[in-house]
């Protein structure tokens, strides 16, 4: 398929083709949400957790005596029936959420959600992506030139716009300029994965970037794979 491509000041250059293995696949809903659902899963941090009998402080000698006090039997106050003692059967940060997606479905998630994407015209491929320096004021022009018709749902969207961004020294200057913007966020080209591209409404990319989606994507074409089930 036939796209655009556009120069830094939104001005269109010419036409570029897209390879249909990657941008023109058929939807597969149950497969992107299985591979989001996994990616979220390994990003989750366990945070909560409740002591057992073994963790509380105290309990080293026994309460009172075992008979003669009328009392009912006890031998440390950490058990759990006592207040303050260990919880029986709360959350530990022992619990793992991880899940393991195979490499070819995560390569076809993602050959859909960019499919997706060009489809709804949500992707914007650039001759360069290139600052001559990192300042916030320069990207946040750049980015109101590029997407003119969507200045208020850029103001109002806090996941507008995800740049992919290349190994060359001009790609830092765009990184260290987008950091401080809120409806922006930057990623290695080759870290593009499922749940970034369906979070973020805009993907801004050059031909380089291009080049590195085929090379990895394309059915045709041997090469390194993404990094599974990360989500960020």
């Amino acid at each position: 398929m036939n796209y655009p491509v556009y120069n830094l000041k939104n001005e269109k250059i010419g036409n570029i083709r897209l390879s249909d293995d990657i941008f023109k696949v058929k939807n597969n809903p149950d497969l992107l949400h299985q591979v989001m659902v996994s990616q979220m899963s390994n990003a989750r941090r366990v945070l909560a957790h409740t002591k057992g009998r073994g963790e509380v402080r105290g309990g080293g000698i026994k309460p009172w005596r075992q008979k003669g006090t009328g009392r009912a039997r006890h031998g440390s106050i950490r058990s759990p029936i006592w207040i303050g003692g260990g919880i029986t059967f709360g959350p530990t940060k022992e619990r793992n959420f991880s899940r393991k997606i195979p490499q070819k479905m995560n390569k076809q998630a993602l050959r859909i959600a960019l499919s997706m994407k060009a489809e709804e015209k949500n992707l914007k491929i650039l001759d360069i992506l290139k600052l001559e320096n990192y300042k916030t004021q320069k990207m946040v022009g750049l980015l109101f030139e590029l997407f003119k018709g969507n200045i208020e749902k850029i103001r109002k969207n806090s996941s507008f716009v995800l740049i992919l961004l290349g190994k060359n020294d001009y790609s830092k200057n765009i990184a260290r300029a987008s950091r401080n913007i809120p409806y922006v966020k930057t990623i290695r080209n080759a870290n593009l994965n499922v749940l970034d591209v369906m979070s973020y409404k805009q993907i801004l990319l050059d031909k380089e970037s291009l080049d590195v989606i085929k090379n990895n994507l394309e059915k045709n074409v041997s090469a390194e794979s993404f990094p599974k089930g990360e989500g960020k």
